[in-house]
């Protein structure tokens, strides 16, 4: 399957957030701003760069775009959040009392768009909320929870339980339930009536840093990658779970995309996604990476045991520029985006059209709609 569209933005891409109708695009290009470009359908059109968010200090960790209020919130290696408002034709910030002293590291908007949470390396994930009275975004804390720094945050549809990933290895389902910001009946879930900073469930899956979370989107699973060259599958989340661990023989996952009920892609270091998918049991298993690797031209062989011998070595081989398979990104996948416009999204549907950034710098457009024969078992 080839790639949708490549559009190298920059040198490095440390994340990045569409807009509800998918025209613009943010990116973190590894340094302390926020780059906007304008997006555009045609693969070999040159995106155009509209705006440039400068308030961070540090380098910017996390990018979530709210597609209903049209605002982005962003953190930071400063310690900081900003929210960001586009009035009279510029993007205006609002700082957010985050009260951390460590630097933040992950930012996702609920549903509702009520809240945002922040994971960080304090130990903390931060709520966040906007308090009418004082005109300002304020946070109550989950401390003494996690052992190490919070690689991801993730919400529950429902907009109260919210997932993480630490590099203690585990992933935690929290309550983020607040009151005077959620309804009542919103603090009712799976786990029964939920106060704010609970603790619902630790999973102890990975045998290494845990990363991606993300939900389905129903909410009745969720997933998460270890830097164990881990994905695990946790169905039926609420006191009682079933989990189910996919041991990889390539190199670890960074983060994950649910594109139904049914069907997940996720990537990583491979640098090359990969497509997951579960039977009418239940059980996920790997179906086959996206892109199309090539290898370098091999010289011709006398005899079939001098091509073999051929093979092996470049499989065994130190890469290098000349005998590095070619896969459309270059390093690292960071992140993984839907391409899905907010006006059509729905939960039964699943989602065909996604991008993922890297560390190559470019944002790559996948189209599932796209495939050849060879790849038909995409069509799931």
């Amino acid at each position: 399957m080839a790639a949708g569209g490549v559009h190298q933005l920059a040198q490095c891409i440390t994340c990045h957030a569409w807009n509800a109708d998918m025209s613009m695009v943010a990116i973190c290009p590894n340094n302390s701003e926020v780059h906007i470009y304008k997006a555009s359908a045609s693969p070999e059109a040159v995106w155009e760069r509209v705006y440039v968010l400068e308030k961070h200090e540090q380098l910017v960790t996390g990018i979530d775009w709210a597609p209903k209020s049209n605002r982005i919130v962003t953190c930071s290696h400063d310690r900081n959040s900003y929210v960001w408002s586009l009035e009279d034709g510029e993007w205006q910030p609002t700082l957010v009392i985050l009260r951390l002293n460590r630097a933040a590291t992950s930012v996702e908007w609920g549903p509702q768009e009520n809240k945002f949470a922040v994971g960080s390396s304090a130990k903390t994930v931060c709520v966040c909320y906007y308090e009418e009275d004082n005109n300002w975004w304020v946070s109550k804390l989950i401390r003494k929870k996690h052992h190490s720094t919070i690689t991801s945050v993730s919400w529950h549809p429902n907009n109260v339980l919210l997932a993480t990933t630490s590099t203690d290895s585990k992933c935690r389902i929290f309550s983020a339930f607040i009151k005077g910001v959620d309804a009542r009946k919103d603090g009712t879930t799976a786990f029964g009536d939920v106060k704010f900073g609970e603790e619902l469930i630790q999973l102890d899956l990975a045998c290494g840093w845990a990363f991606g979370v993300h939900w389905s989107p129903s909410g009745n699973s969720l997933a998460y990658v270890g830097h164990d060259s881990t994905i695990h599958f946790v169905t039926d989340v609420g006191p009682t779970p079933s989990a189910r661990s996919i041991s990889l023989r390539h190199l670890p996952l960074r983060d994950i995309l649910f594109l139904s009920e049914t069907r997940l892609v996720a990537g990583g270091f491979d640098c090359n996604p990969m497509l997951f998918a579960s039977d009418k049991t239940g059980v996920w298993e790997f179906i086959a990476f996206l892109d199309e690797v090539k290898p370098p031209a091999e010289a011709k062989s006398d005899t079939l045991f001098a091509a073999a011998k051929g093979k092996f070595k470049w499989l065994g081989s130190e890469l290098s520029e000349e005998n590095a398979p070619t896969t459309t990104h270059e390093n690292c996948i960071t992140m993984i985006r839907s391409l899905v416009p907010f006006s059509e999204r729905n939960s039964e549907k699943s989602i065909e059209v996604f991008s993922t950034s890297g560390l190559d710098g470019r944002i790559v457009i996948w189209d599932l709609n796209n495939v050849g024969d060879g790849f038909a078992r995409l069509r799931l």
